[in-house]
């Protein structure tokens, strides 16, 4: 098959690259993508050890760019993440001294490890892709993704996110552990040297995938869809799931429907076609919405996980019944277990 060179063969060999680092973790790694092609922010969390961190690195350097790591800690302060001024005595002036959030790609590394103070600094570059330093704005660089780690199990030393950070988070990825046969391989890559990932990409030809995943089809089906499930985190009764409303407290703001959307548009990208499907967004609902939610206590005290409630709000909501209107591109077959 003669696949279209603008979608399969650089996100094709970013994954081959990849997985010459990264074991499994199939479903990590296309949520990756879907990010750098929707342009949002993603947070992984996972146990110590699954290799959260390596992959967002071999990702960076399969993509090119300027890539910058900020390892999070409790004496973290937020001119070491988006800059300072600093005055010059010769000069008798102030200049600025950018910080490592200036770049294509920022690893921001076990990020619940910094109080809010500093998680807080990345609210305006995340959302508005600039930062104010004193009187002067700087706009981050092009194209422009945050994607953090955050360990789950440990409690000592970590701050939960503020909720307004985590919102700016287009999707949260839940890493488990590999399987044995996975776990063996990867054990034996160890053994030996192993194979550095290599550059495929450029920034602009990232740019160029960005803007042919932009002109996706959606149809207003899809929206409205989206639209429902966000509606239902805040009020489950309007899903015919009135017992649930007493487990959230708070539901999903309307940027989880705006992100469902956006991330749904690249999946289908990511599959081959020229438009959307109800189905690419239902895949999707569960990383956008589940951090998204504030639980009561009593939901804390039944053990209630939020992708419970999110579940349970999937499986009520119908999928619309929409037929494409657009002509349906070459198809390109997207396969992570198999390249």
């Amino acid at each position: 098959m003669d696949n279209d060179p603008l979608t399969a063969r650089p996100l094709e060999q970013t994954l081959y690259e990849v997985k010459k680092t990264i074991v499994g973790q199939d479903e990590l790694l296309q949520k990756m993508i879907i990010a750098l092609l929707a342009r949002g922010h993603l947070l992984v969390e996972g146990v110590p050890g699954l290799a959260k961190t390596l992959a967002i690195k071999a990702l960076a350097e399969t993509i090119g760019g300027a890539f910058q790591r900020i390892q999070f800690t409790p004496d973290l302060v937020p001119a070491d993440v988006v800059g300072t001024r600093i005055y010059n005595q010769q000069s008798g002036e102030f200049q600025v001294n950018l910080g490592p959030v200036f770049a294509n790609l920022v690893l921001a590394d076990e990020i619940n490890r910094a109080p809010a103070k500093v998680q807080s600094a990345l609210l305006e570059v995340m959302q508005e892709r600039q930062v104010t330093i004193g009187r002067e704005t700087f706009a981050s660089p092009k194209p422009f993704l945050v994607m953090a780690t955050q360990n789950p199990i440990e409690s000592e030393g970590t701050y939960p996110l503020p909720e307004a950070q985590v919102d700016r988070f287009m999707m949260k990825v839940k890493v488990g552990y590999p399987s044995a046969a996975e776990e063996f391989v990867v054990v034996e890559r160890m053994l030996g040297l192993g194979e550095k990932p290599q550059r495929v990409m450029d920034p602009e030809q990232l740019a160029s995938l960005q803007q042919a995943a932009d002109a996706v089809y959606v149809d207003p089906g899809i929206i409205q869809y989206a639209v429902r499930l966000a509606t239902a985190t805040r009020n489950p009764a309007l899903a015919g799931l009135p017992d649930l409303g007493r487990f959230v407290t708070f539901g999903a703001s309307p940027r989880a429907s705006i992100n469902m959307v956006l991330a749904a548009r690249a999946l289908a990208f990511l599959r081959g076609r020229g438009y959307a499907l109800p189905e690419d967004c239902r895949d999707l609902a569960l990383d956008v919405l589940r951090h998204r939610l504030v639980l009561s206590y009593e939901a804390l005290a039944d053990n209630v996980d939020p992708d419970d409630i999110v579940r349970a709000i999937i499986n009520a909501v119908p999928l619309p019944d929409i037929s494409p209107q657009v002509p349906e591109r070459e198809q390109v077959q997207w396969h992570p277990s198999t390249t």
